[in-house]
């Protein structure tokens, strides 16, 4: 992407201090998705869902149990495609058919977050506003889509986490159990350690 992004893209959490905010993209997942959802209710977490739309219209009951359980709605685009080079008129298409794909779902869902697949943003930020969505990015990514063990995703998330950091990680495309695996680890010991979990902070 060349140029200066005229709308702010979203990298930070809301609260000061040793706070964080987690994300995940590619879902909803039929398998890992679920699981995560029950990890996070354990935890008492309250997370950001980018949502893919072919897989919203594939599983929208999940859908439904992510926003019955209180976690914050994104759109991540109808088939996860790169946007980076697209007319403002063909990137504001996909958008709204995403959001009516989850809207399908969940007839009143909220849906505050706009998230370009592969950080490939493009016109994207200024169309999302235009759509009333703020373009959230993220200041930590695990990289958990290789994926390289749990591990060493625990380790990633540990040695890498910033106070206000907005985290990236994967509940879909692909075999996501050692994500949910290295959440269900990483909440308690950065809570020992005084973190916070909250969501992204407002563009101003």
């Amino acid at each position: 992407m060349s140029g200066r992004v005229s709308h702010p893209i979203v990298d930070t959490t809301r609260g000061d201090g040793r706070v964080a905010c987690l994300t995940f993209d590619d879902g909803p997942d039929p398998t890992d998705t679920p699981r995560l959802l029950d990890v996070l209710r354990r935890h008492r977490v309250s997370a950001v869902f980018c949502l893919v739309g072919d897989q919203v219209d594939a599983h929208p009951e999940i859908v439904r149990r992510i926003v019955a359980d209180g976690h914050t709605l994104g759109n991540h685009s109808m088939h996860h495609d790169d946007m980076g080079n697209w007319t403002p008129e063909r990137i504001a298409a996909d958008l709204r058919e995403t959001d009516a794909a989850i809207r399908r779902a969940v007839p009143d869902a909220r849906i505050g977050y706009f998230r370009a697949p592969y950080g490939s943003w493009g016109q994207s930020p200024a169309v999302a506003a235009s759509l009333g969505l703020r373009s959230l990015g993220w200041r930590l990514a695990i990289t958990d889509w290789e994926p390289p063990g749990t591990d060493e995703l625990v380790r990633r998330l540990l040695d890498g986490v910033t106070p206000g950091a907005v985290v990236l990680l994967h509940d879909g495309g692909g075999d996501r159990s050692q994500t949910v695996d290295a959440v269900d680890r990483v909440i308690p010991l950065l809570r020992a350690d005084h973190w916070r979990f909250t969501l992204p902070e407002r563009p101003r």
